[in-house]
């Protein structure tokens, strides 16, 4: 298949179609090796081969660009959930030739509209977007726009999204909860107008179900992903009579405000209530006592979208449009038995 006189260069598409496996993963393949397995490699570079893709038609189609940049849009820029995924973005990029900016929305759709209309206008060449929703997406105009997804997709949108299964992560650490012992257990949620905030108190509300045990609104309190919602949470469910042995915390950040709450009321961790959270950010470890959490592969995230976008960029969209890449249960010494 290798290309000749008047034969046009081998795209992405036509390595994957070779190699039996998805753009995303060829594109993963031919930046981060290391993250495919060896029988994998093998296929896509017997393909790359047998095609004659070769760096340098690579660097024809980077220069068909013009930007030479892409876009990456957060919801809050001192969250620390987003640093490794950008990494794992910008580690990428820099293999593919692309320079990465960075867009701040502080959760504002003018803002991400704004940010929108700056790959619009070519001064970036496509977006990597964690807010989970894209302003006027019913617009033609915003559909023929290089997007890619990570961790969040958007409800009732076909585009291509890398994430987690929030919500079988959320009843994994409920379920560990149970199996210590728990039988009244609380769930802070995130800002329930995001997905994934209504996919883990789903994954909570299945795993008490599963087990026969108190699902209630009542022991739902809601929370923003914030520490301060968290300690407002904290003090609200060790304030009633009935109060809870254990707590599951949508993500880390407001678990950690939990745990400030469960500690100036005198209770100690996890001796008289439990404590778990979700994603694993850098303070989950440091934090006294250090958190039992939902470990997400932040990185690997950042990397697979990034290749994704490639893929698009390059003009062949991954076939693989929805990549839902594995958690890990992070046990540690904030929960312990009922």
């Amino acid at each position: 298949m290798s290309a000749g006189r008047g034969t046009p260069p081998p795209t992405i598409r036509d390595i994957a179609r070779l190699a039996g496996v998805s753009t995303a993963t060829v594109s993963r393949t031919l930046m981060q090796p290391k993250l495919v397995t060896e029988e994998t490699r093998a296929q896509v570079l017997r393909a790359v081969a047998e095609a004659g893709y070769t760096p340098n038609l690579l660097a024809r189609s980077l220069r068909r660009r013009e930007a030479g940049a892409i876009l990456v849009v957060v919801r809050d820029i001192v969250n620390p959930f987003y640093p490794e995924i950008i990494r794992g973005v910008e580690h990428a990029a820099r293999g593919l030739g692309f320079n990465v900016l960075m867009g701040n929305t502080d959760d504002d759709p003018a803002r991400e509209l704004d940010y929108l209309q700056l790959v619009q206008s070519r001064r970036a060449d496509g977006m990597i977007t964690l807010t989970g929703r894209i302003p006027g997406l019913d617009d033609p105009a915003v559909q023929r726009v290089p997007i890619v997804l990570a961790a969040e997709p958007v409800p009732g949108h076909d585009l291509p999204v890398v994430r987690i299964d929030n919500r079988a992560a959320a009843a994994e650490i409920t379920r560990h909860l149970i199996g210590l012992g728990h039988r009244r257990i609380a769930h802070v949620t995130g800002p329930l107008e995001q997905g994934l905030a209504r996919a883990r108190l789903e994954g909570w509300r299945a795993a008490l179900v599963e087990a026969g045990l108190p699902a209630g609104d009542e022991l739902v309190v809601p929370g923003d992903f914030r520490v301060p919602s968290g300690v407002a949470a904290g003090r609200a469910l060790l304030a009633r009579p009935d109060r809870p042995t254990a707590i599951f915390v949508a993500n880390d950040e407001s678990a950690m405000g939990v745990l400030s709450a469960v500690h100036a009321a005198g209770l100690r961790v996890p001796e008289d209530i439990s404590v778990a959270g979700f994603d694993d950010i850098p303070f989950a470890e440091a934090f006294d006592p250090p958190l039992t959490t939902i470990r997400q592969p932040r990185r690997a995230i950042g990397e697979t979208a990034m290749a994704m976008l490639h893929a698009l960029l390059d003009g062949s969209p991954p076939a693989e449009r929805d990549v839902v890449l594995p958690t890990e249960l992070i046990i540690r010494r904030s929960t312990g038995p009922a």
